[in-house]
């Protein structure tokens, strides 16, 4: 059985990836949640997770012994094992590994203007980013426009045709495009919505809002909620 060692899950948007996979996919694991308190090398998030081994960040999966670190590395552990994690066809799966590899190293913009936070509802900022901030705009077209290519050339309703890790590593962007009401086109907004039905995205989505762990610091656009 593996073990899958994540962050909040409110805000770890690396984390949702491949717990989203493992799960839309049926594979076993044991979830090991350990809450955000800081980055620095003596938070208690660092000190626990310094006994799992990898690089000090999550998500990180344990086989045994082995520890895989990195989301897309341990998508490619797991293909060995669980083809579906890839579309079967090779064209198929060469340009859904081009996209998810363009989604892990691309798109600062948004990441930085819209971190992920599943609870809050932000619509207004998002129109104000959406306003001012142009590279923002552009790295939302960019994702439409890999979405509409992909969803056109292998007919839906997942990207590359059946659920796949590419559905997963773009769901942390859904959940942005939710949270900030960010504007697409029709067809991306109904991919969106698909994707935020998937059985295990709802689940992730359920569970993130019940932590109701506010962290200042992850939070620039809004105050604490009141709580009843």
């Amino acid at each position: 059985m593996y073990q899958l060692v994540i962050g909040n899950k409110n805000y770890s948007s690396w984390s949702m990836r491949p717990w989203v996979l493992l799960r839309a996919l049926g594979i076993g694991f044991d979830e090991l949640r350990l809450r955000f308190d800081g980055f620095g090398a003596d938070s208690a998030f660092k000190r626990d997770l310094q006994r799992y081994g990898g690089a000090g960040r999550v998500p990180l999966l344990l086989d045994g012994d082995l520890a895989v670190w990195d989301s897309a590395a341990i998508a490619e552990y797991l293909h060995e094992d669980h083809p579906a994690v890839w579309p079967a066809e090779r064209r198929a799966r060469a340009q859904a590994r081009s996209a998810c590899a363009e989604m892990h190293s691309g798109f600062q913009a948004l990441r930085q203007h819209c971190p992920m936070n599943i609870e809050a509802t932000l619509h207004e900022v998002g129109a104000a980013i959406w306003r001012e901030q142009p590279q923002v705009r552009a790295d939302l077209e960019r994702i439409a426009q890999l979405w509409s290519a992909a969803l056109h050339a292998h007919g839906g309703p997942m990207l590359y045709g059946e659920f796949s890790y590419a559905d997963a590593c773009f769901a942390p962007v859904c959940m942005r495009v939710r949270s900030y009401g960010l504007p697409l086109d029709d067809t991306a907004q109904a991919y969106v919505q698909r994707v935020c039905q998937l059985p295990a995205v709802a689940q992730w989505i359920a569970e993130a809002c019940s932590e109701h762990d506010f962290l200042d610091w992850a939070e620039p656009y809004r105050q604490a909620p009141p709580r009843a």
